[in-house]
């Protein structure tokens, strides 16, 4: 990055901070960052280095080149890298550091495994195929279009009834965890 650029780095984390109605002290109880160093960084008076940018980006929920304002780089296309685990291939879908992360899950037809249980809210919308949700006593087969939600202290176990291979839409959050949506009921 040359001088030049560092030199709109200043204006650009004030005007974050602004649209996110955020306080400098808020700012700094969330980065660890010190609000003297926080208002030099936005004043220009402090140089930006990678070890203050890393958790300003985190906390705006932003790439550091949009952290930054750096040039566009081209072709806005994402070009996911599949990744396996298990039997099952996840395709990520979006690339917001710190933010949810959208992912499709392909799943090979497979009987259900043992039931298992953690904590949290499980959340999946079916694209395409079957899925066969085991939950506790009941024994639900999913199809294009349905979406489950569930309480993952219930036993429970996502298998695809086959014959196709199916696709599922997962939801994750900053750290890899599934988001868990739930409307929870009014007292």
């Amino acid at each position: 990055m040359a001088n030049d650029d560092l030199a709109g780095v200043g204006p650009r984390l004030r005007e974050l901070r602004r649209e996110r109605d955020i306080t400098l002290t808020d700012l700094a109880d969330t980065t660890g960052i010190s609000v003297s160093t926080l208002s030099r960084l936005e004043s220009g008076q402090r140089r930006p280095t990678l070890e203050l940018l890393l958790p300003l980006a985190r906390a705006y929920q932003v790439t550091l080149d949009e952290l930054v304002d750096a040039p566009a780089t081209g072709d806005p296309r994402i070009h996911p890298r599949p990744i396996k685990r298990g039997d099952s291939t996840f395709l990520p879908l979006s690339r917001r550091p710190g933010g949810v992360q959208a992912y499709k899950q392909i799943i090979p037809p497979r009987e259900p495994s043992e039931l298992k249980t953690h904590e949290g809210y499980e959340w999946l919308y079916v694209l395409s195929g079957r899925i066969r949700l085991l939950l506790g006593e009941h024994d639900i087969v999913l199809g294009p279009g349905e979406v489950a939600e569930f309480d993952t202290r219930v036993p429970h176990c996502v298998a695809n009834p086959g014959p196709e291979p199916a696709e599922v839409l997962n939801l994750y959050g900053p750290q890899g965890e599934r988001i868990h949506v739930r409307a929870r009921p009014k007292a």
